[in-house]
């Protein structure tokens, strides 16, 4: 790991062994979103990579504040305990889902079926950190992915 604002974002990844489980190794990002300087070069780092990848061909990032827990939002559609509001976006608009991290993939994909009943294009899926034993990558099926840090 050469970069240095990716360094500086590693370190600020705890991890906090058998939680919440024995044998699981939790990741946590709390002490990065804590720290102005590590996060900014998370935020960077990000925004370099769909600035590459897609150029100015996004309309909209979907993340925690537009794809939300069951109940959270008014009118909505629905897809595994995650909610979006039918007229967030019109047909046809270039969307990324952004998450803090990829485990599984349920909730990324649920997303990306959101995305789609509403007919908006999903260009990507990104993170901050994935499980990669947990294979959560696979479960997006063609969306491509990218993922800052990667964990066993």
């Amino acid at each position: 790991m050469a970069d240095p604002q990716l360094q500086l974002v590693a370190r600020r990844i705890r991890s906090f062994p058998d939680f919440p489980t024995p044998g699981v190794l939790f990741r946590d990002i709390s002490p990065l979103l804590k720290d102005p300087v590590s996060f900014r070069a998370s935020i960077s780092l990000l925004a370099n990579h769909l600035k590459k990848t897609h150029g100015g061909k996004i309309d909209y990032i979907a993340g925690e504040w537009r794809v939300r827990g069951e109940g959270a939002l008014p009118p909505r559609g629905r897809e595994a305990g995650l909610e979006i509001q039918r007229d967030a976006l019109e047909p046809g608009q270039k969307v990324v889902v952004v998450d803090d991290l990829l485990a599984t993939g349920g909730t990324m994909r649920a997303a990306c079926e959101l995305l789609d009943q509403l007919r908006a294009e999903v260009l990507e899926c990104v993170s901050l950190v994935e499980l990669t034993s947990l294979k959560g990558r696979e479960r997006l099926g063609a969306v491509p992915f990218f993922s800052l840090l990667q964990y066993e």
